[in-house]
């Protein structure tokens, strides 16, 4: 028998959340495996990836490290034949632009929340500057979120781009990292995603 494929992450981070969402539209199944502590400098706590970062994807064959690596793994081992938007497949300049600002905006979150974890302080200038990236960013795809998702090839199952999306703008609200009322369309295209069972399976929690 086959051994289960397990991701290593944690309920709270968005990272792990795309990945879970990706296994459950893909129909693939995978084990939860928590990691404890976010501050910890041990490899071995993040199944052996040398970043100390998460998600990884342990499958028989070896470990794979990194949320886009994992998802595309999952495609390939998938039988549902879902059509998938992968980067790569946004030719449009904005397209390419709102991807590349929605991992931005992910990777400052977590430098945001490990900070304070480590107990710096939300006042610094790194932090504020951060912040201020987030909320331009979030002000960008405000904007133009009809016209990307218009831009999206039509006949699709899930796209890389809006998955992140949703998972990048419910987690600022969950950590309270920026305000997100500001932003209604933004709001409105969660508010839409969250009707798929694999979205409302997956929901932000603080683990113990």
């Amino acid at each position: 028998m086959a051994l289960p494929l397990r991701v290593v992450g944690r309920t709270s981070s968005h990272f792990t959340r795309t990945v879970r969402i990706f296994a459950l539209e893909l129909d693939v199944d995978c084990e939860l495996e928590l990691v404890a502590d976010l501050l910890s400098r041990d490899p071995e706590d993040y199944a052996g990836n040398p970043a100390l970062r998460l998600p990884i994807l342990e499958t028989p064959e070896g470990n794979l490290y990194g949320m886009l690596n994992i998802c595309r793994e999952l495609e390939r081992r998938s039988d549902a034949k879902k059509r998938i938007v992968w980067p790569e497949q946004c030719a449009d300049l904005s397209l390419s632009n709102a991807q590349e600002l929605v991992l931005q905006a992910m990777a400052s979150e977590v430098t945001i929340i490990t900070g304070r974890l480590g107990g710096a302080s939300s006042a610094s200038m790194h932090a504020v500057k951060l912040k201020d990236g987030i909320a331009n960013s979030l002000s960008w795809l405000e904007i133009r979120l009809r016209e990307l998702r218009s831009a999206l090839p039509a006949e699709r199952d899930l796209s890389f781009l809006e998955v992140t999306l949703f998972c990048l703008f419910r987690h600022l609200a969950f950590r309270e990292i920026v305000p997100t009322e500001p932003y209604p369309e933004l709001d409105a295209f969660c508010r839409e995603f969250e009707q798929r069972p694999a979205a409302a399976a997956t929901p932000y929690a603080f683990q113990e």
